[in-house]
């Protein structure tokens, strides 16, 4: 998995990139099909907007977008939204399906009833 980090009308100090990459690698604990993510900072004034964008499996994006006074703080509000974004992700496409049918599992509890009886 790859963290990149871009920064546009200004700097992002190395101590910050690190936070950066540190932090939006525990995405992958609730997921482990993420297999890019894009972190940019954007500054344009007092304000920094970050926006992440979280790549799944090659094909699905999801996107958090935040706008704050630090650049930290910002990264940390779009961080909680896209773990949010992901965890409903996640609940969305969970393979619910049960291995054996109704009809067989109801059949093998009355055959359990029989030989207890």
């Amino acid at each position: 998995m790859q963290v990149s980090i871009t920064c546009r009308h200004g700097h992002v100090r190395q101590d910050l990139r690190d936070y950066i990459t540190q932090k939006a690698e525990k995405l992958l604990r609730f997921l482990d099909a993420v297999s890019e993510i894009d972190v940019t900072l954007e500054f344009e004034g007092p304000r920094v907007d970050v926006e992440m964008l979280v790549e799944i499996e090659g094909y699905h994006t999801i996107v958090a977008h935040v706008e704050a006074e630090d650049a930290r703080v910002a990264f940390d509000k779009a961080l909680h939204k896209m773990e949010h974004q992901v965890h409903k992700y996640k609940e969305k496409h969970r393979d619910r399906r049960h291995t054996t049918s109704v009809s067989d599992a109801a059949r093998a509890a009355e055959e359990k009833g029989e030989t207890a009886g």
